[in-house]
Protein backbone atom coordinates (compact mmCIF):
# COMPACT_ATOMS: atom_id res chain seq x y z
CA UNK A 1 0.00 0.00 0.00
CA UNK A 2 1.70 3.63 -0.86
CA UNK A 3 2.83 5.49 2.04
CA UNK A 4 0.63 8.49 2.70
CA UNK A 5 2.73 10.94 3.01
CA UNK A 6 3.77 10.02 -0.78
CA UNK A 7 0.23 9.98 -1.67
CA UNK A 8 -0.74 13.54 -0.43
CA UNK A 9 2.32 14.62 -2.39
CA UNK A 10 1.46 13.04 -5.64
CA UNK A 11 -2.26 14.81 -5.02
CA UNK A 12 -0.92 17.76 -4.64
CA UNK A 13 0.68 17.85 -7.57
CA UNK A 14 -2.35 16.62 -10.00
CA UNK A 15 -4.34 19.33 -8.15
CA UNK A 16 -1.43 21.70 -9.56
CA UNK A 17 -1.30 19.86 -13.19
CA UNK A 18 -5.09 19.85 -13.51
CA UNK A 19 -5.18 23.49 -12.66
CA UNK A 20 -3.03 24.85 -14.99
CA UNK A 21 -4.39 22.32 -17.76
CA UNK A 22 -8.03 23.06 -16.75
CA UNK A 23 -7.50 27.09 -16.02
CA UNK A 24 -9.26 26.73 -12.59
CA UNK A 25 -7.87 27.69 -9.02
CA UNK A 26 -5.46 25.90 -7.48
CA UNK A 27 -6.71 26.65 -3.92
CA UNK A 28 -10.28 25.35 -4.94
CA UNK A 29 -9.15 21.74 -6.05
CA UNK A 30 -6.83 21.85 -3.49
CA UNK A 31 -9.65 21.94 -0.38
CA UNK A 32 -11.24 19.37 -2.48
CA UNK A 33 -8.45 17.32 -2.95
CA UNK A 34 -7.99 17.58 0.91
CA UNK A 35 -11.48 16.46 1.55
CA UNK A 36 -10.78 13.39 -0.73
CA UNK A 37 -7.26 12.38 1.15
CA UNK A 38 -8.93 13.23 4.67
CA UNK A 39 -11.91 11.54 4.31
CA UNK A 40 -10.39 8.24 2.44
CA UNK A 41 -7.72 7.60 4.55
CA UNK A 42 -9.74 8.10 7.15
CA UNK A 43 -7.14 9.64 9.67
CA UNK A 44 -8.67 13.30 9.18
CA UNK A 45 -11.89 14.28 10.59
CA UNK A 46 -13.71 17.28 9.06
CA UNK A 47 -12.36 19.59 11.66
CA UNK A 48 -8.93 18.91 11.47
CA UNK A 49 -9.44 19.11 7.46
CA UNK A 50 -10.82 23.12 7.67
CA UNK A 51 -7.87 23.70 10.82
CA UNK A 52 -5.81 23.73 8.00
CA UNK A 53 -7.71 26.75 6.52
CA UNK A 54 -5.25 29.86 8.06
CA UNK A 55 -7.83 32.58 9.52
CA UNK A 56 -4.76 34.79 10.67
CA UNK A 57 -3.29 34.72 7.11
CA UNK A 58 -6.70 35.04 5.67
CA UNK A 59 -7.69 38.30 7.44
CA UNK A 60 -4.10 39.41 7.31
CA UNK A 61 -4.13 39.29 2.96
CA UNK A 62 -7.73 40.24 3.15
CA UNK A 63 -6.94 43.64 5.57
CA UNK A 64 -3.85 44.54 3.55
CA UNK A 65 -4.99 44.22 -0.35
CA UNK A 66 -8.60 45.90 1.08
CA UNK A 67 -6.81 48.90 2.05
CA UNK A 68 -4.42 49.42 -0.95
CA UNK A 69 -7.34 48.56 -3.38
CA UNK A 70 -8.58 51.89 -1.76
CA UNK A 71 -5.38 53.79 -1.97
CA UNK A 72 -5.09 52.22 -5.43
CA UNK A 73 -8.41 53.53 -6.28
CA UNK A 74 -7.72 56.60 -4.61
CA UNK A 75 -4.53 57.80 -6.98
CA UNK A 76 -2.06 59.30 -4.67
CA UNK A 77 0.63 56.70 -5.32
CA UNK A 78 0.76 57.17 -8.87
CA UNK A 79 0.38 60.94 -8.45
CA UNK A 80 3.65 60.98 -6.42
CA UNK A 81 5.46 58.51 -8.80
CA UNK A 82 4.63 61.02 -11.60
CA UNK A 83 6.01 63.73 -9.51
CA UNK A 84 9.35 61.88 -9.22
CA UNK A 85 9.55 60.87 -12.48
CA UNK A 86 9.49 64.91 -13.84
CA UNK A 87 11.48 65.98 -11.17
CA UNK A 88 14.44 62.80 -11.93
CA UNK A 89 13.72 62.16 -15.41
CA UNK A 90 15.31 64.76 -17.19
CA UNK A 91 18.41 62.48 -18.59
CA UNK A 92 18.09 60.04 -20.91
CA UNK A 93 19.82 57.49 -18.64
CA UNK A 94 17.65 57.73 -15.74
CA UNK A 95 14.47 56.02 -17.75
CA UNK A 96 15.29 52.44 -16.87
CA UNK A 97 16.45 53.47 -13.47
CA UNK A 98 13.16 54.92 -12.57
CA UNK A 99 11.15 52.00 -14.08
CA UNK A 100 12.96 49.55 -11.71
CA UNK A 101 12.93 51.73 -8.56
CA UNK A 102 8.90 52.61 -9.05
CA UNK A 103 8.74 48.88 -9.66
CA UNK A 104 10.42 48.24 -6.50
CA UNK A 105 9.02 50.82 -4.62
CA UNK A 106 4.82 50.62 -5.90
CA UNK A 107 5.52 46.74 -4.92
CA UNK A 108 7.33 47.09 -1.20
CA UNK A 109 4.66 49.70 0.18
CA UNK A 110 1.89 47.15 0.35
CA UNK A 111 0.38 45.68 -3.10
CA UNK A 112 2.49 43.25 -4.09
CA UNK A 113 4.29 42.05 -7.32
CA UNK A 114 1.50 42.08 -9.41
CA UNK A 115 -0.59 46.09 -9.26
CA UNK A 116 3.06 46.83 -9.34
CA UNK A 117 3.90 45.17 -12.54
CA UNK A 118 0.79 46.91 -14.07
CA UNK A 119 1.89 50.34 -12.83
CA UNK A 120 5.13 49.65 -14.13
CA UNK A 121 4.58 48.61 -17.62
CA UNK A 122 2.05 51.45 -17.84
CA UNK A 123 5.21 53.79 -16.99
CA UNK A 124 7.24 51.78 -18.84
CA UNK A 125 5.81 52.21 -22.54
CA UNK A 126 5.46 56.00 -22.97
CA UNK A 127 9.30 56.04 -21.50
CA UNK A 128 9.69 53.86 -24.36
CA UNK A 129 8.46 56.05 -26.99
CA UNK A 130 10.21 59.39 -25.63
CA UNK A 131 13.58 58.15 -25.20
CA UNK A 132 14.18 55.59 -27.69
CA UNK A 133 14.48 52.78 -25.47
CA UNK A 134 13.46 49.21 -26.73
CA UNK A 135 10.21 48.81 -24.77
CA UNK A 136 10.63 45.04 -23.79
CA UNK A 137 13.77 46.40 -22.31
CA UNK A 138 12.11 48.76 -19.80
CA UNK A 139 9.13 46.14 -19.46
CA UNK A 140 11.46 43.35 -18.21
CA UNK A 141 13.39 46.08 -16.20
CA UNK A 142 10.16 46.97 -14.50
CA UNK A 143 8.52 43.58 -13.40
CA UNK A 144 12.98 43.16 -12.14
CA UNK A 145 12.14 46.02 -9.59
CA UNK A 146 9.23 44.16 -8.50
CA UNK A 147 10.63 41.02 -8.01
CA UNK A 148 12.04 42.32 -4.98
CA UNK A 149 9.94 44.90 -3.67
CA UNK A 150 7.47 42.18 -3.06
CA UNK A 151 9.29 40.65 -0.55
CA UNK A 152 8.87 43.99 2.40
CA UNK A 153 7.00 42.87 5.53
CA UNK A 154 3.77 44.79 4.33
CA UNK A 155 3.30 42.87 1.01
CA UNK A 156 1.10 39.58 0.59
CA UNK A 157 3.98 37.59 -0.51
CA UNK A 158 5.85 39.22 2.45
CA UNK A 159 3.34 38.17 5.13
CA UNK A 160 3.06 34.38 3.11
CA UNK A 161 7.00 33.91 4.05
CA UNK A 162 6.84 35.16 7.84
CA UNK A 163 4.27 32.79 8.14
CA UNK A 164 5.42 29.61 6.61
CA UNK A 165 8.73 30.32 8.29
CA UNK A 166 7.15 30.77 11.87
CA UNK A 167 5.06 27.65 11.35
CA UNK A 168 8.61 25.90 11.24
CA UNK A 169 10.06 27.97 14.09
CA UNK A 170 12.46 29.89 11.82
CA UNK A 171 12.57 33.15 11.35
CA UNK A 172 15.22 35.74 8.73
CA UNK A 173 15.68 39.04 8.87
CA UNK A 174 12.94 40.85 5.71
CA UNK A 175 16.08 42.62 4.98
CA UNK A 176 18.44 39.48 4.17
CA UNK A 177 15.87 38.37 1.72
CA UNK A 178 15.21 42.11 -0.27
CA UNK A 179 19.36 42.36 -0.34
CA UNK A 180 19.88 38.78 -1.40
CA UNK A 181 17.15 39.12 -4.42
CA UNK A 182 18.21 42.89 -5.14
CA UNK A 183 21.45 41.67 -6.10
CA UNK A 184 19.53 39.44 -8.27
CA UNK A 185 17.81 41.76 -9.65
CA UNK A 186 20.62 44.21 -10.29
CA UNK A 187 22.20 41.81 -12.09
CA UNK A 188 19.97 41.04 -14.57
CA UNK A 189 18.86 44.60 -14.83
CA UNK A 190 22.43 45.13 -16.46
CA UNK A 191 21.98 41.92 -18.59
CA UNK A 192 19.06 43.31 -19.78
CA UNK A 193 20.34 46.14 -20.44
CA UNK A 194 23.28 45.34 -22.29
CA UNK A 195 21.07 42.95 -24.67
CA UNK A 196 18.95 45.84 -26.06
CA UNK A 197 22.29 48.34 -26.12
CA UNK A 198 20.69 50.82 -24.06
CA UNK A 199 23.97 52.09 -23.53
CA UNK A 200 23.63 53.38 -27.33
CA UNK A 201 20.39 55.19 -26.93
CA UNK A 202 21.03 58.90 -26.90
CA UNK A 203 18.64 62.23 -26.78
CA UNK A 204 19.09 65.69 -26.62
CA UNK A 205 15.61 66.88 -24.85
CA UNK A 206 15.38 63.97 -22.31
CA UNK A 207 12.29 62.76 -21.11
CA UNK A 208 9.38 64.49 -21.90
CA UNK A 209 6.18 62.65 -20.05
CA UNK A 210 3.97 64.90 -18.84
CA UNK A 211 3.08 65.16 -15.32
CA UNK A 212 0.08 66.36 -13.76
CA UNK A 213 -0.82 70.17 -13.51
CA UNK A 214 -3.13 70.25 -11.04
CA UNK A 215 -2.01 69.96 -7.03
CA UNK A 216 -2.06 66.88 -5.10
CA UNK A 217 -6.12 66.84 -4.10
CA UNK A 218 -6.84 67.13 -0.13
CA UNK A 219 -8.35 63.25 0.12
CA UNK A 220 -4.81 62.22 -1.72
CA UNK A 221 -2.76 63.85 0.87
CA UNK A 222 -4.80 62.18 3.66
CA UNK A 223 -4.61 58.90 1.79
CA UNK A 224 -1.06 58.86 1.63
CA UNK A 225 -0.92 60.04 5.24
CA UNK A 226 -2.45 56.48 6.44
CA UNK A 227 0.02 54.77 4.57
CA UNK A 228 2.58 56.39 6.88
CA UNK A 229 0.12 55.81 9.56
CA UNK A 230 -0.15 51.86 8.93
CA UNK A 231 3.35 51.65 8.48
CA UNK A 232 4.11 53.25 11.89
CA UNK A 233 1.24 51.18 13.76
CA UNK A 234 2.98 48.31 12.07
CA UNK A 235 6.60 49.10 13.53
CA UNK A 236 6.29 51.00 16.51
CA UNK A 237 2.68 49.58 17.74
CA UNK A 238 3.95 46.08 16.98
CA UNK A 239 0.09 45.79 15.63
CA UNK A 240 -0.71 42.92 13.22
CA UNK A 241 -0.35 44.51 9.59
CA UNK A 242 -4.10 42.64 8.69
CA UNK A 243 -5.13 44.28 11.38
CA UNK A 244 -3.77 47.98 11.08
CA UNK A 245 -4.73 47.45 7.58
CA UNK A 246 -8.43 47.06 8.61
CA UNK A 247 -8.28 49.58 11.19
CA UNK A 248 -7.10 52.68 8.94
CA UNK A 249 -9.11 51.40 6.01
CA UNK A 250 -12.10 51.87 8.24
CA UNK A 251 -10.92 55.32 8.51
CA UNK A 252 -11.15 55.93 5.29
CA UNK A 253 -14.15 54.78 4.18
CA UNK A 254 -15.91 56.40 7.19
CA UNK A 255 -13.97 59.83 5.72
CA UNK A 256 -15.29 58.83 2.65
CA UNK A 257 -12.27 59.01 0.60
CA UNK A 258 -12.66 55.11 0.58
CA UNK A 259 -15.23 53.74 -1.72
CA UNK A 260 -16.87 50.66 0.31
CA UNK A 261 -18.18 49.07 -2.38
CA UNK A 262 -14.85 49.28 -4.82
CA UNK A 263 -12.55 48.34 -2.17
CA UNK A 264 -13.96 45.40 -1.50
CA UNK A 265 -14.43 44.67 -5.29
CA UNK A 266 -11.00 45.89 -5.82
CA UNK A 267 -9.57 42.52 -3.41
CA UNK A 268 -7.82 39.96 -5.41
CA UNK A 269 -10.19 36.85 -4.24
CA UNK A 270 -9.04 34.33 -6.52
CA UNK A 271 -5.70 34.89 -5.02
CA UNK A 272 -7.06 34.95 -1.01
CA UNK A 273 -8.66 31.49 -2.34
CA UNK A 274 -5.36 30.16 -4.23
CA UNK A 275 -3.05 30.72 -1.04
CA UNK A 276 -5.20 29.71 1.78
CA UNK A 277 -6.98 26.91 -0.33
CA UNK A 278 -3.43 25.26 -1.08
CA UNK A 279 -2.66 25.88 2.30
CA UNK A 280 -5.49 23.24 3.66
CA UNK A 281 -3.47 20.70 1.20
CA UNK A 282 -0.52 21.21 2.34
CA UNK A 283 -1.72 21.05 6.13
CA UNK A 284 -2.10 17.38 4.93
CA UNK A 285 1.06 16.77 3.34
CA UNK A 286 2.60 18.05 5.85
CA UNK A 287 0.95 15.98 8.66
CA UNK A 288 1.24 13.10 6.52
CA UNK A 289 5.27 13.72 6.56
CA UNK A 290 5.07 14.04 2.58
CA UNK A 291 6.56 17.48 3.08
CA UNK A 292 9.52 16.20 5.19
CA UNK A 293 9.88 13.31 2.40
CA UNK A 294 9.97 15.84 -0.07
CA UNK A 295 12.75 18.20 1.93
CA UNK A 296 14.56 14.74 2.50
CA UNK A 297 14.86 13.44 -0.90
CA UNK A 298 15.85 16.72 -1.89
CA UNK A 299 18.75 17.21 0.58
CA UNK A 300 20.06 13.62 -0.52
CA UNK A 301 21.33 14.90 -3.74
CA UNK A 302 22.28 18.33 -2.61
CA UNK A 303 25.92 19.47 -0.68
CA UNK A 304 26.07 22.49 1.51
CA UNK A 305 27.91 24.06 -2.49
CA UNK A 306 25.07 23.14 -4.28
CA UNK A 307 21.46 23.06 -2.15
CA UNK A 308 21.07 26.98 -3.45
CA UNK A 309 21.75 26.44 -6.85
CA UNK A 310 19.33 23.22 -7.17
CA UNK A 311 16.20 24.79 -5.00
CA UNK A 312 16.21 28.04 -6.93
CA UNK A 313 16.37 25.75 -9.99
CA UNK A 314 13.57 23.74 -8.55
CA UNK A 315 11.82 26.98 -8.11
CA UNK A 316 11.82 28.18 -11.28
CA UNK A 317 10.52 24.89 -12.58
CA UNK A 318 7.47 24.92 -10.49
CA UNK A 319 7.20 28.64 -11.43
CA UNK A 320 6.70 27.73 -15.05
CA UNK A 321 3.65 25.96 -14.08
CA UNK A 322 2.27 27.25 -11.44
CA UNK A 323 1.40 30.54 -9.36
CA UNK A 324 4.54 31.35 -7.05
CA UNK A 325 2.83 32.59 -4.12
CA UNK A 326 -0.26 30.03 -4.55
CA UNK A 327 2.35 27.22 -4.94
CA UNK A 328 5.73 27.41 -5.17
CA UNK A 329 6.22 29.41 -1.65
CA UNK A 330 3.80 26.95 0.39
CA UNK A 331 5.40 24.06 -0.95
CA UNK A 332 9.10 24.72 -0.76
CA UNK A 333 9.58 26.70 2.05
CA UNK A 334 7.72 24.76 4.32
CA UNK A 335 11.11 22.26 3.27
CA UNK A 336 13.80 24.93 4.33
CA UNK A 337 14.39 23.75 7.94
CA UNK A 338 14.65 20.49 7.23
CA UNK A 339 17.18 20.99 4.03
CA UNK A 340 18.98 23.27 6.13
CA UNK A 341 19.56 20.65 9.31
CA UNK A 342 20.43 17.90 6.60
CA UNK A 343 22.68 19.57 4.41
CA UNK A 344 24.28 21.16 6.88
CA UNK A 345 27.84 22.56 6.00
CA UNK A 346 27.14 26.74 6.21
CA UNK A 347 23.94 26.55 4.65
CA UNK A 348 21.69 29.17 5.44
CA UNK A 349 18.13 29.66 6.09
CA UNK A 350 17.93 33.07 4.69
CA UNK A 351 19.69 31.82 1.39
CA UNK A 352 17.53 28.91 0.71
CA UNK A 353 14.64 31.13 1.40
CA UNK A 354 15.90 34.12 -0.68
CA UNK A 355 16.88 31.65 -3.93
CA UNK A 356 13.16 30.09 -3.34
CA UNK A 357 11.87 33.67 -3.92
CA UNK A 358 13.93 35.18 -6.73
CA UNK A 359 13.84 32.14 -9.10
CA UNK A 360 10.25 32.08 -8.82
CA UNK A 361 9.87 35.34 -9.14
CA UNK A 362 11.82 35.83 -12.18
CA UNK A 363 10.68 32.69 -13.88
CA UNK A 364 7.09 34.69 -13.99
CA UNK A 365 8.51 36.69 -17.18
CA UNK A 366 7.97 33.50 -19.07
CA UNK A 367 4.94 34.80 -21.90
CA UNK A 368 2.76 31.65 -20.16
CA UNK A 369 2.97 33.90 -16.36
CA UNK A 370 1.27 37.03 -15.23
CA UNK A 371 4.82 39.46 -15.68
CA UNK A 372 4.97 37.73 -19.31
CA UNK A 373 1.93 38.67 -20.15
CA UNK A 374 1.45 41.61 -18.56
CA UNK A 375 4.63 42.81 -21.23
CA UNK A 376 2.78 41.35 -24.29
CA UNK A 377 -0.33 43.13 -23.27
CA UNK A 378 1.35 46.20 -23.02
CA UNK A 379 3.07 46.17 -25.90
CA UNK A 380 0.26 44.52 -27.95
CA UNK A 381 -1.99 47.62 -26.64
CA UNK A 382 0.48 50.14 -28.05
CA UNK A 383 -0.21 50.45 -32.36
CA UNK A 384 3.17 51.21 -32.79
CA UNK A 385 5.52 48.49 -31.06
CA UNK A 386 2.56 46.20 -31.86
CA UNK A 387 3.47 46.38 -35.36
CA UNK A 388 7.42 46.03 -34.73
CA UNK A 389 6.92 43.64 -32.53
CA UNK A 390 4.55 40.97 -33.30
CA UNK A 391 3.06 38.86 -30.48
CA UNK A 392 4.64 35.47 -31.77
CA UNK A 393 8.26 37.29 -31.50
CA UNK A 394 7.65 38.69 -28.51
CA UNK A 395 6.67 35.26 -27.06
CA UNK A 396 9.41 33.76 -28.33
CA UNK A 397 11.96 36.84 -27.03
CA UNK A 398 10.08 36.31 -23.09
CA UNK A 399 10.54 32.48 -23.14
CA UNK A 400 14.40 33.02 -24.01
CA UNK A 401 14.36 35.72 -20.94
CA UNK A 402 13.04 33.21 -18.74
CA UNK A 403 15.16 30.55 -19.34
CA UNK A 404 18.72 32.83 -19.82
CA UNK A 405 17.42 34.96 -16.50
CA UNK A 406 17.56 31.62 -14.65
CA UNK A 407 20.28 30.26 -16.03
CA UNK A 408 22.44 33.47 -14.97
CA UNK A 409 20.56 33.31 -11.43
CA UNK A 410 21.67 29.44 -11.34
CA UNK A 411 25.23 30.63 -11.73
CA UNK A 412 24.82 33.13 -9.39
CA UNK A 413 23.67 30.78 -6.66
CA UNK A 414 25.84 27.92 -7.10
CA UNK A 415 28.76 30.59 -6.63
CA UNK A 416 26.96 31.34 -3.10
CA UNK A 417 26.40 34.78 -3.71
CA UNK A 418 22.55 34.64 -2.21
CA UNK A 419 24.08 33.69 1.03
CA UNK A 420 26.18 37.15 1.32
CA UNK A 421 23.28 38.66 3.81
CA UNK A 422 22.21 36.11 5.60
Amino acid sequence: MMDIGLTALLLLLLVVVLGFWRKVNVGLLAIAGAAVLGYASGQFSGKQIIGGFSASLFMTLLGVTLFFGIIQENGCIEFVMRRMVGVFGKQIWMAPVLVFAMGFIVAAIGPGCVPAMAFAAAMAVPLAHETGYHPVMLLVIGNLGTYSGRFSPITPEGILIRSLLEEQGLSISITSLILNTLIGNLVLFLIVFAAYKGFRVKASDGIKIECEKEKMRADQVIALISVAVMILLVIFVNMDVGLASFLVSAVLILLRIGDEKKAVGSVPWNTLLLVCGVGVLMNLVISTGGIDMLANSMSSIMTSGTAAGIMGVVSAVMSWFSSAIGVVFPTLIPTVGTIVNNVGGGVQTAEMVSVIALFASVAGLSPASTGGAIIMGACGADEEFNRRYPGDKLFAQLLAWAFITIGVLAVMAFAGVFGWFG
